[in-house]
């Protein structure tokens, strides 16, 4: 799945594990009014005529093929960039939905957009397109829960009104916080930098200052903008959000700071109002260009009909991504599902073991062992952000006592043998396995992906199984068992830790979905903890 700078950077495939683990209920060009949610049976009706894809313009959009578990704060996100959004109407037996937008300008826009890139809710691609209707019309009364929705979101937009000029009274804005963020990154696999911050969080308003630090061994930022409004827009919108696929994920606070004293503007610091500033010693100098922008730059808002609130412009990505440090589809590892794993030991290795330790990433779908050079494997995952991230964490890695290069093939998919034909079990398909981690939108899984490591989380231990039996159990994988914790909440989960990395990856791949009896079959992962 993608985050802020991968799929969501260009503007869509936003899978529930980030684009609304937070409240993404506002946006700086968008105001919501009169936004009704679910239809009865008369509209179900009334709305049964299939659009056509090639439909005239019309500010009412048509979009099918939705999850079924999707809510109306999803569906309404997908406009949310593109202008305001003044009604919704969903049908939920049909997995279909209409979106009224202000402007029939608004929803070219949005169906221009969505038409170069896919749209994706929960995983699932969905299709929108001109509805034949001109305007939704209604029933306000339909139910509670869309009215209840509705307020939350009219607070949320109120707050947001003075961007557009229009008035609003005192009593409907959010008492005033501080104008400073405190953001804390989880998960950082991959460098966030200071511009990084500054092309996600200028979506909500002019950024005056930012300063970034470590602290308890966590990357974090302090970020000033010049309105508290503006602050309370970027911590509803993003606080929870994934910056990249399935990491790096944003914490945010209000801070007690009101205001911030920068000294320098380099890699680590930045005042925006004050392009004249030193570098500082040892730190990079800005390029005069960029200093030259800064100036410019404070005074912009977000435009309207930007790809998304969330979205950083794509030379950013591409940028990020050819420093490869990003898994983006359509940059860097657009059609790269297929890892070519080489330097393999072609005496032990099988694509069972491939497809246990490449499935801690991603949900293998097809694993090949060269016929004619059995140190050499093609594995294809589910996407790009998959084989990116393995890439990431595996190359480099031990792995039956040799060192493995994993790197992105030339290959499009993994062809499997001619029927008939017998490949000495070196090809295996497994597209429809059951052990696939990520398959469930919204997989707790995303959130708890880790670099190999020494200690392993394991879960799903049945009551009857002791300490000393997992100890055995994994000894008996040839590594010394150096540590053990059970949870103390819950003795279904445990922490173990191997005497190396090398020894934890062999526990894994010969462990992970080991069956322990009582119908438990044993899920073994890597841990950021240490016992």
């Amino acid at each position: 799945m993608d985050g802020i700078v991968t799929e969501v950077a260009v503007g869509v495939k936003r899978g529930s594990d980030e684009l609304l683990s937070g409240s993404v209920l506002s946006s700086p060009n968008s105001n919501m009014s009169s936004m009704v949610v679910t239809a009865n049976g008369n509209d179900s009706k009334k709305f049964k005529g299939e659009d056509k894809m090639d439909g005239a313009p019309s500010r009412v959009l048509h979009i099918r093929k939705l999850p079924g578990e999707v809510t109306e704060t999803e569906v309404i996100a997908l406009g949310l960039p593109f202008g305001k959004v003044t009604n919704i109407l969903m049908l939920k037996g049909k997995n279909q939905a209409f979106l009224e937008l202000a402007t029939e300008e608004a929803a070219i826009t949005m169906v221009n957009y969505y038409s170069a890139v896919t749209p994706h809710l929960r995983n699932q691609p969905i299709f929108i397109q001109y509805s034949n209707h001109k305007e939704l019309k209604t029933d306000n009364t339909l139910n509670q829960r869309a009215q209840a929705v509705l307020q939350a979101v009219t607070a949320v937009q109120t707050a947001n009104t003075p961007l557009s000029g229009a008035t609003v009274s005192e009593s409907a804005v959010t008492p005033a916080q501080s104008p400073v963020l405190r953001i804390i990154i989880d998960n950082m696999y991959y460098p966030v930098t200071l511009d990084v911050l500054h092309q996600i969080f200028s979506k909500f308003g002019a950024v005056l200052k930012i300063i970034t630090f470590t602290k308890n061994n966590q990357f974090q930022a302090l970020l000033q903008y010049g309105d508290p409004v503006n602050a309370q827009q970027a911590k509803l919108a993003l606080d929870g959000q994934n910056i990249y696929n399935a990491c790096c994920t944003l914490r945010i606070d209000f801070s007690k700071l009101v205001n911030l004293n920068v000294k320098y503007n380099n890699d680590k610091s930045r005042d925006y109002t004050r392009p004249d500033l030193p570098s500082g010693d040892g730190q990079p100098a800005l390029d005069p260009a960029i200093a030259a922008a800064f100036a410019k730059e404070t005074s912009l808002l977000a435009v309207p009909g930007a790809l998304s609130p969330l979205a950083i412009p794509n030379a950013a990505a591409a940028a990020a991504a050819a420093a490869g440090r990003v898994g983006m589809p359509g940059v860097s590892a657009g059609g790269n599902t297929v890892l070519l794993v080489s330097n393999l030991n072609e005496e032990m290795v099988t694509p069972q073991s491939l497809f246990t330790l490449f499935g801690v990433y991603g949900d293998v779908q097809r694993v090949k062992i060269l016929y004619n050079k059995k140190d050499s494997a093609l594995i294809q995952m589910a996407d790009g952000n998959q084989s990116q991230l393995a890439m990431n964490h595996l190359n480099g890695q031990k792995m039956y006592g040799k060192i493995i290069r994993v790197t992105l093939s030339k290959h499009q998919t993994v062809q499997l043998p001619r029927e008939g034909l017998d490949d000495q079990g070196l090809t295996k398909d497994f597209g429809n396995s059951p052990l696939h981690r990520f398959k469930k939108p919204g997989s707790k899984n995303f959130q708890n992906i880790f670099p190999p490591s020494a200690t392993l989380h394991l879960s799903n231990i049945p009551p009857s199984v002791a300490e000393e039996d997992l100890r055995t159990l994994f000894a008996n994988t040839g590594g010394t068992v150096k540590a053990f914790k059970f949870f103390q909440r819950d003795h279904k989960m445990a922490l173990l830790q191997m005497a190396t990395v090398e020894e934890a990856i062999q526990a894994l791949i010969d462990l992970h979905n080991y069956n322990l009896g009582e119908n438990h079959h044993l899920r073994v992962s890597f841990s950021k903890s240490t016992i």
